[in-house]
């Protein structure tokens, strides 16, 4: 194994900033974690603690893709491990709370690409159809065997867990998520959801645009005001 790596400053200022815009957007509570990778083999994963309530210069804790998580590591962190291990296009994971996403997914729903934002999570957004906790590599193997290729994942009423290449790109893409499921909820509240068009996988690709500064918009909007926003080199 590589010798573990000693993230920047940079990179805990940006675990920090994610964290923390997560709580700031009510994407999560006192539960949840952020994660960057750092190499192929180590991520940095947020404080244990509410995500929200970080503090500025609070460092995370770096752990290994492979082996026993650190002591004090939360123990779904777990997934994170799954998920580096499988994808090397993995950068950035993040597990939240989201309010719509979780009660679409205690009916067995997940979100359906119905508009721009939904247009990002394919080939489609599986459901985890089990409540308990992950606390065991097994159940998180399992969870990570059945993300399979996609951006985004489900838990039934526990969350969501959501990839990206970078942080700025999993953070906004939490975002569309939680956007996905309130139009898949209004639609399905007012009776409207079967005549309601659904995007096709060409539409999809068309659609899911990172060009324009898409994902680097929603970060700086979501971090805003952020006493660490704006300033690298703390």
């Amino acid at each position: 194994m590589s010798a573990q790596p000693i993230p920047s400053a940079a990179q805990q200022r940006e675990v920090r900033l994610a964290a923390r815009a997560l709580g700031r957007a009510g994407l999560a509570h006192a539960y949840g974690h952020c994660s960057l990778r750092l190499d192929a083999q180590h991520f940095l994963v947020c404080a244990p603690q509410p995500m929200g309530l970080i503090t500025p210069g609070e460092p995370g804790i770096v752990v290994p893709v492979d082996g026993e998580l650190p002591e004090g590591v939360l123990g779904e962190v777990r997934i994170h491990q799954q998920l580096y291990r499988r994808r090397a296009d993995i950068g950035a994971v993040i597990r939240s709370m989201p309010a719509q996403v979780m009660a679409l997914s205690c009916a067995g729903l997940t979100p359906q690409p119905r508009h721009g934002m939904g247009s990002y999570f394919q080939p489609s957004i599986p459901l985890w159809d089990d409540v308990q906790l992950l606390r065991s590599d097994a159940q998180a193997s399992a969870l990570a065997d059945l993300f399979g290729t996609g951006k985004a994942l489900a838990m039934r009423g526990n969350g969501a867990i959501v990839v990206g290449d970078s942080l700025v790109e999993a953070l906004t893409l939490t975002w569309y998520l939680e956007d996905a499921a309130r139009i898949e909820l209004q639609l399905r509240s007012a009776g409207l959801a079967e005549q309601g068009p659904l995007l096709d996988a060409d539409a999809c690709a068309q659609r899911a645009t990172r060009s324009g500064r898409i994902f680097e918009r929603m970060w700086e909007y979501l971090t805003a005001g952020d006493p660490e926003a704006g300033d690298p080199t703390n």
